[in-house]
């Protein structure tokens, strides 16, 4: 079932304002390469996050992060690194949103 864009982007909306609640400097948003998309780059503890936002209203989420999608971040994750070089460490993670929470997985990429 495909998520409509609206909804996308009101989880995005969310994921953004819990992330700053949370001591997140949001850096980007919705960058793009040739490889595909990262939802949020933020910044806390001298620590770069790459954050891939995904929501549902009835199963776990996170299983929509497929080997093959995440491939599709690390690669835009490296474009990113090689096109600003960055002088932070960073990890990849996933902001898993529904109707009633947020939460943060970390290091998605170790999985």
């Amino acid at each position: 079932m495909k998520i409509s864009l609206e909804v996308g982007l009101q989880a995005e909306e969310k994921a953004v304002k819990y992330l700053e609640k949370q001591g997140y400097f949001v850096v980007e948003r919705n960058f793009h390469s040739r490889f595909g998309e990262i939802d949020i780059i933020a910044q806390k503890d001298e620590i770069l996050h790459f954050f891939e936002v995904k929501y549902s209203k009835n199963y776990d989420a996170i299983t929509r992060i497929t080997p093959q999608k995440l491939q599709k971040i690390i690669k835009t994750v490296n474009y990113y690194l090689m096109k600003k070089n960055p002088d932070y460490d960073y990890q990849i993670d996933a902001l898993i949103v529904n109707e009633t929470s947020i939460e943060i997985v970390e290091n998605i990429s170790f999985n």
